[in-house]
């Protein structure tokens, strides 16, 4: 389980931020997670909640909000893109395999919303 890593980081980084800007008490963190990114949702809550109870005395009321960024493919012959958890690589406008992922991997801290 690889999220409670990502927290690990998340927490760490969000930490340094605060104290960094002066910062006394964190209301939410926003996570941007891509739909093919390999991050479970359901495991980083649940990874956010342990980890901020136990290990972060900082972070205890700091709320976990997540973003869901939509895994879209390009096609490069007829230059559609596509819904890739729908369709995979084989685009569905033309039939090409000749294909990539622009958008949908990724995973980032958006926004730090402070008290």
């Amino acid at each position: 389980m690889h999220e409670l890593g990502v927290v690990f980081h998340v927490i760490k980084k969000v930490e340094e931020v605060a104290k960094e800007n002066d910062l006394t008490e964190i209301k939410s963190v926003t996570l941007e997670i891509g739909e093919v990114s390999t991050v479970i949702e359901d495991y980083l809550r649940k990874c956010w909640k342990w980890s901020i109870e136990k290990k972060s005395e900082f972070l205890k009321e700091t709320e976990l909000i997540v973003e869901k960024i939509p895994a879209i493919t390009y096609c490069e012959d007829c230059e559609n893109t596509y819904s890739t958890i729908e369709y995979g690589k084989t685009c569905p406008h033309c039939g090409s395999g000749e294909t990539y992922l622009v958008q949908g991997n990724e995973f980032s801290i958006k926004e730090i919303e402070a008290r």
